[in-house]
């Protein structure tokens, strides 16, 4: 099959570009033709005053990606087309390309752009979802959401709005990617139809390999900030003095969280900093079990699937698409969102159960074989496009 995969690389590198990227090495792998048309968020660097100014437009209606697309689809004559990320450099004007060479559309719902000027649903570090449903999502600019700017919020807020009334999101794309069945659902209350979204699931590649072992220390993966559940995790710990924890990752938080375990000198936990793939894997592989007390909307988090890769149980917030990956008493445990208290309790009813601790990353083991694979994704993967491609 022949595949134009399309992305807007961030200029902070992020989980997006690399499922992009993983999916892209995937389907060559199987053989397919997979032609690439990407902008980078790092150019805007170096436009000129006046290419600034015209970002605005860039956003909404990007002629130069429009044609480029153009072009591709006229070399490369590809049966379908699927994008990642088209914020702001692309813009939604390259579906109208697509439909206009007759190729279908597939589009990757990675974050709530098409329903939140900022993607995320989270505002002053709690959850909001004052834009969803609106035609207008004023509130997004009346509390600068985007950037902490009014004005770059009102351009993402045009940019929904325009193509609210021209139907785009509706008309233009022949099938959504949702990453869980929360997210799924959360699209379907913004407008989009039910109809129009499948759940397909990140996946981890290569496969990592099971652990040995239960492992003697707890684990914590990911960006030091509030929304991640930083500070609930620290005040968990404040009670949890004979349970080791490692800390992997960095953020604006970081200074403060080695300032909180210096002040109540909670030696057992080990703040490492920002470590590489396979130094996580090794991490997780000697862990009982990760906690991510996340308090906002994840989308998918890899963090999840490559534990669940390695066998490793979690305690999870029961909190957005958590819930339906971390099944409770079966592939961990769920406490309740921001209660470092509950957190504490879970996290130590799992540290002095090993045998339920070992059940449970044998389940999660389970779900990664039947869900989370490489040749999983690829299977679900095609499907979509068959049916997007069929004749009629």
């Amino acid at each position: 099959m022949r595949i134009l995969a399309v992305h807007n690389y961030y200029q902070q590198p992020g989980g997006e570009d690399a499922v992009f990227r993983a999916e892209k090495a995937l389907l060559e792998h199987a053989g397919h033709q997979v032609t690439v048309y990407e902008r980078y968020n790092e150019e805007i660097a170096s436009y000129s005053t006046a290419q600034k100014l015209m970002l605005f437009q860039q956003t909404i209606w990007a002629w130069d990606s429009l044609q480029a697309i153009r072009e591709i689809l006229q070399q490369e004559r590809p049966q379908v087309v699927h994008f990642h990320n088209t914020f702001p450099l692309i813009s939604p004007a390259a579906y109208y390309a697509c439909q206009q060479a007759g190729v279908s559309v597939v589009q990757t719902l990675h974050n709530y752009r098409l329903l939140c000027p900022n993607a995320f649903f989270l505002r002053d570090g709690h959850i909001c979802e004052d834009c969803l449903g609106k035609t207008l999502p004023w509130p997004g600019v009346l509390h600068a959401c985007y950037r902490n700017s009014r004005t770059q919020s009102a351009v993402v807020t045009t940019m929904l709005t325009v193509h609210r009334w021209l139907k785009t999101w509706q008309k233009q794309v022949n099938v959504y990617i949702a990453l869980t069945g929360f997210s799924r659902q959360k699209f379907i209350q913004g407008g989009l139809s039910g109809e129009e979204i499948v759940v397909k699931p990140n996946f981890v590649h290569p496969d990592p390999g099971v652990r040995e072992g239960i492992g003697n220390y707890a684990l914590f993966v990911g960006r030091l900030s509030a929304e991640k559940g930083v500070h609930t995790l620290l005040k968990a710990w404040s009670n949890l003095s004979g349970i080791p924890l490692k800390i992997v990752g960095n953020g604006p938080l970081t200074d403060e969280a080695a300032a909180f375990v210096q002040e109540s000198s909670l030696e057992v936990i080990d703040i490492l900093g920002r470590r590489s793939n396979r130094e996580v894997i090794s991490l997780m592989k000697g862990a009982r079990l990760l906690v991510f007390p996340s308090e906002w909307y994840e989308g998918f988090p890899m963090t999840l699937a490559e534990a669940f890769a390695c066998g490793t149980p979690v305690v999870a917030s029961r909190l957005g698409s958590m819930p339906e990956i971390v099944e409770d008493e079966r592939t961990g445990l769920l406490f309740n969102t921001g209660d470092p208290d509950d957190l504490a309790g879970k996290v130590a009813w799992l540290w002095l159960h090993p045998i339920q601790a070992e059940r449970m990353g044998q389940e999660a083991r389970a779900d990664f074989e039947a869900k989370y694979t490489a040749e999983r994704n690829y299977q679900t993967l095609m499907e979509i496009y068959e049916t997007v491609t069929e004749p009629g």
